[in-house]
């Protein structure tokens, strides 16, 4: 089973490779994917959601949701898998960004980026396709240049969804325990 994957997310990385590479994609790649280097992208948006009142509790689950993208991601499910990345095994690949040193499954990148665009569409839902085009577009880039396997994205999709599903959750319980403390107040008056 691990051979037919390892076989599938190879054949779409040189399906990528030897159709989709050029000069101005190489650029627009390498621009997308330092967008997710750190979830700078997000942390900006979280801190623009973050410096406004009315949006501050959004922000807080943004950033919520990329901590715990991050925890269960890059420190628990990274050194549990231990993937190496595909341009250490296949050969002949001239990187257009340095060698990421940490294992490849799940994609970092992809797991913060649908972590937060999970929360920020819940809220947004106007700009929900910019968010996910945007966590897609760097979710793409890890693929295009060479340092994820389609399933570690596949993986970070799935697991940034969950996490913000789960952040979302529990904000929702501890809103309406709050709102149960405080009507208990106010019929106490």
């Amino acid at each position: 089973m691990i051979a037919l994957i390892q076989k599938f997310d190879s054949s779409i990385l040189l399906y990528i490779k030897d159709n989709m590479h050029g000069l101005i994609m190489d650029k627009i790649m390498v621009i997308s994917t330092y967008l997710g280097n750190g979830g700078i992208v997000w942390i900006i948006i979280i801190a623009i959601l973050l410096i406004s009142k009315k949006y501050r509790r959004i922000g807080l689950m943004a950033l919520a949701a990329l901590i715990l993208s991050t925890i269960l991601g890059d420190i628990v499910l990274k050194n549990v898998v231990k993937r190496i990345r595909p341009s250490s095994t296949i050969p002949a690949i001239n990187l257009l960004i340095s060698n990421p040193l940490s294992y490849s499954f799940p994609s970092g990148h992809t797991t913060s980026s649908f972590a937060v665009a999970g929360v920020l569409t819940r809220y947004f839902k106007s700009y929900a396709l910019e968010f996910f085009s945007l966590a897609s577009l760097i979710a793409f880039s890890r693929l295009y240049l060479y340092v994820h396997y389609p399933t570690d994205v596949l993986g970070g999709i799935v697991l940034g969804l969950i996490c913000s599903g789960i952040i979302i959750f529990l904000f929702d319980k501890v809103s309406c325990i709050n709102c149960k403390a405080e009507h208990n107040t106010l019929e106490k008056k």
